[in-house]
């Protein structure tokens, strides 16, 4: 954390609020100079041949420095209710003209139990809903796993397909065939967000959420995600089962 940033913490109010609507967004989680400093490292990054693309926090530290931000890690431990543990980050960039990611629940891609899974997603440029900024279902994490099926809007949303290995407590093996969930939702009741620079949105795991493809002319939408769950709970898919303690 930069000599500049002040450390934050969420008051009951605010925590409430994510226990009610399944998200709450969090200004200034970042300053501009941490801000910059991750940017400039995408634009020269360090050798990253030792971790996988979900695991970056393992062998980049500034990576590492963002996932276990005192604001972000911080913030996660007061919402997953102990001490919140990386399961996996992100890069996002999106350029004009780029496809977004179409609504999901993330616990669809990330079994764990129990079920304690939540992200936080920052933003590195200032975000809405013509740059394809985030978009959330207010209130649905307190839904079960919705009905999905797979994408196949490539105008607004990306598409892919792979499968997984998965293994248990006890060690036993099995695979899951994933590919780009999709939930349908009715369009009144998707709130389009605007998150600016340096701020971020922490959701539930069950909570429904995605983004839409980048209509702007020439406004690049740079985010960054991490995953975290509460220490103790399982991760069932074995790319993503090295947990990393946060703070």
């Amino acid at each position: 954390m930069s000599a500049t940033a002040s450390r934050q913490t969420l008051t009951p109010t605010q925590i409430a609020q994510y226990h009610r609507d399944g998200y709450i967004v969090v200004p200034n989680l970042l300053d501009d100079g941490e801000v910059d400093r991750f940017l400039a490292n995408e634009k020269s990054p360090p050798d990253r041949s030792a971790g996988k693309y979900l695991r970056v926090h393992t062998v980049d530290p500034v990576w590492e420095s963002v996932a276990k931000h005192p604001n972000v890690a911080g913030i996660a431990k007061q919402l997953v209710g102990g001490t919140p543990m990386i399961v996996q980050t992100m890069y996002l960039p999106k350029g004009p003209g780029g496809t977004g990611i179409a609504l999901h629940q993330d616990t669809h891609y990330i079994k764990n139990e129990p079920n304690t899974l939540m992200a936080c997603w920052i933003a590195f440029t200032d975000t809405d809903a013509e740059n394809g900024g985030f978009t959330v279902v207010p209130g649905t994490h307190t839904r079960p796993l919705m009905t999905v099926r797979k994408n196949t809007d490539t105008s607004e949303h990306d598409t892919w397909e792979e499968s997984y290995t998965l293994r248990d407590r006890e060690g036993n093996s099995s695979k899951q065939h994933m590919y780009r969930f999709k939930i349908d939702v009715p369009d009144d009741q998707v709130v389009k967000l605007s998150i600016p620079r340096g701020a971020g949105i922490f959701f539930h795991g069950m909570l429904i959420h995605g983004s839409f493809g980048n209509h702007s002319k020439d406004r690049d939408r740079l985010a960054w995600a991490v995953h975290y769950v509460r220490e103790g709970t399982w991760v069932f898919r074995e790319d993503i089962q090295n947990l990393v303690k946060a703070l």
